[in-house]
């Protein structure tokens, strides 16, 4: 017999709509509820399955979206990109955000009863690695997002990284500038935005022939705007010598900006900046920044269609499929001497 909500409801000491709220994560639950409720769900291996709602085709019409964090701009508007994609399909988009910068919550994530509701996955992995892939081949439809995992045992859908990182760099490299900060790396990352990102700066940098200087591989934590203006406020105390910033993300490039005009220098006179992504705020900064366009509209046509190839079919009758968006440098006034 399978299990149902009043069964949840029953072990967790709960009404039926309280279970109902938690799977649909309605913010207004006191904690130590929400804890019974999942617990009864864990230990009944409840899934719940919206096909019961009376669907013909016995799918739910919605499909899930996991992305690290909406804060971050450049996954904010991946996310409206992606839902577009999926209604002009006539699917609707469930998204989570990880909020934990580990394993374990990426796959209780992966795993739960939220993404248990829904017809396939589109999934942006962070903390996994290369080692991981063997933890994605999971009965769900699925496509993977980003640059962690390749090869894996579903479609994977991701940008030129090291190419875009690339073309920015050249482009500073073309105004005659020398000194150039990479912004945004993770200490000891190969695989990853950061580290391909850093590649693609080097890459640049050694086909000019200018020397890699470590001294101006800037690390950082995260890549919001405070991450961009602490790590330049750091630089500027510590009397580094730089012309030029490339920034691994927009949102980087945005917080760094904002902290060397605060010091006195110009944009782009004394330093030129380029980031990464093309979000929506950079046609309206002071300066304007450039920038490298990802094609987000393409990953999220490219995935949604694959998706939706999966659900359709036996599952492990579609081979993984890999597909690379293009770039396009998008130059603006940060670095456009006047």
């Amino acid at each position: 017999m399978s299990i149902t909500l009043h069964d949840v409801a029953r072990l967790a000491g709960v009404s039926i709509k309280t279970v109902s709220n938690v799977i649909n994560d309605y913010p207004h639950i006191r904690p130590d509820t929400r804890s019974r409720v999942l617990a009864a769900i864990e230990e009944l291996d409840y899934r719940p399955n919206l096909s019961a709602r009376g669907l013909r085709s016995g799918r739910t019409g919605a499909i899930g979206l996991i992305i690290p964090d909406l804060r971050n701009a450049y996954f904010a508007e991946l996310a409206d990109a992606v839902m577009t994609a999926a209604h002009k399909r006539g699917l609707y988009v469930l998204i989570e955000q990880m909020g934990g910068y580990d394993k374990e919550s990426e796959l209780a994530i992966l795993r739960g009863p939220r993404m248990q509701m829904v017809d396939g996955i589109l999934y942006s992995v962070l903390t996994l690695g290369q080692e991981d892939a063997a933890l994605l081949d999971i009965p769900t439809p699925l496509v993977l997002l980003g640059d962690r995992i390749y090869n894996g045992p579903t479609d994977h859908v991701t940008m030129p990284n090291v190419e875009g990182s690339r073309v920015a760099t050249e482009h500073l490299i073309g105004l005659g500038r020398r000194r150039l900060l990479a912004l945004g790396a993770h200490e000891d990352e190969i695989i990853g935005s950061a580290g391909l990102r850093l590649r693609g700066y080097q890459d640049a940098l050694e086909a000019t022939g200018i020397p890699f200087d470590p001294e101006l591989v800037v690390n950082v934590q995260n890549w919001h705007r405070f991450d961009g203006a602490e790590a330049m406020r750091t630089v500027i105390a510590s009397g580094i010598h730089f012309d030029g910033v490339v920034a691994f993300n927009d949102s980087l490039a945005l917080g760094a900006m904002r902290v060397v005009q605060e010091a006195g220098l110009r944009v782009p006179d004394d330093v030129a900046f380029i980031g990464f992504d093309d979000i929506d705020e950079t046609r309206y900064s002071l300066p304007t920044l450039s920038t490298i366009d990802p094609s987000r509209e393409e990953i999220a046509e490219i995935a949604v269609g694959w998706l939706l190839e999966r659900i359709g079919a036996p599952r492990g009758s579609i081979a993984p499929r890999e597909h690379e968006t293009a770039i396009r440098l998008v130059p603006r006034e940060s670095t456009t001497l006047a």
